[in-house]
């Protein structure tokens, strides 16, 4: 039997992707609230540097792995217009509903799937960008996700990990007190959940700092990459260039 994590835990790697849906179906009704109160609204800044580093011109074609509630999604919309493509993809159904909702709420209409970073519907070099936003850490083979997100990309083509990180050595303890005491206590005051914040502040601590995610991009096939990091290493966009 192979393990994996899930959080802290050690567990069959077959039951990670079960266990991490069941924490996104838990809070996918309130997932957008708790962003907001979780990073006091900078997740709107990080993700609105990760749209001006995509630089996505009229006519380009993204896809937007792990995208969730669609803020990604959304932008790259506007960004590449009616000639171009924005597909909007996430392994957990609750999730994908709901920002397909707020999308056409939005009055915006997008190709919406659930699929699976590890084996991606598409051909080849078919993407000038893909994106994952805060989803590379619950994946269960996070070599296999990059190297699937490399084989869809265009050659030249740019791919955009936004995920939290490694905070910079003074914010340590005051991160570790709000990451443990505060965010599952929020999670149970407004999403009647404390556990699957619980995990998240655990999947954050077992995700690879922004060296290590670095070497394993490159291992995967990117032959370019660098990090930005963002409010103290809270956040990291990783940029990956597929030669």
């Amino acid at each position: 039997m192979s393990t994996t994590h899930f959080g802290f835990q050690s567990v069959d790697e077959r039951e990670k992707a079960s266990r991490v849906r069941g924490v996104f179906d838990s809070v996918a009704s309130r997932y957008d609230v708790m962003n907001d109160l979780m990073s006091g609204g900078l997740h709107r800044a990080w993700k609105a540097y990760t749209v001006m580093v995509a630089n996505l011109k009229e006519g380009d074609k993204a896809l937007d792995i792990a995208g969730g509630t669609g803020d990604l999604a959304l932008a790259f919309a506007k960004k590449v217009g009616s000639t171009g493509q924005v597909v909007h993809t996430d392994i957990n159904e609750a999730m994908l509903r709901v920002g397909r909702d707020r999308l056409i709420n939005k009055g915006v209409i997008l190709p919406t799937m659930v699929c699976d970073a590890e084996a991606l519907p598409f051909p080849d070099n078919h993407f000038d960008l893909v994106s994952v936003a805060f989803g590379l850490r619950n994946m269960t083979h996070k070599d296999a996700a990059l190297k699937e997100m490399n084989r869809v990309l265009r050659p030249g083509g740019k791919l955009l990990v936004l995920e939290f990180s490694k905070v910079a050595k003074p914010l340590e303890k005051a991160y570790d007190w709000y990451s443990f005491k505060i965010l599952p206590a929020m999670g149970k005051l407004v999403a009647g959940d404390d556990a699957s914040y619980r995990y998240l502040a655990e999947s954050i601590r077992m995700h690879p700092g922004q060296e290590d995610l670095k070497r394993l991009m490159q291992e995967c096939g990117f032959g370019h990459v660098d990090y930005h990091n963002m409010t103290g290493g809270i956040a990291a966009l990783h940029v990956g260039i597929k030669c």
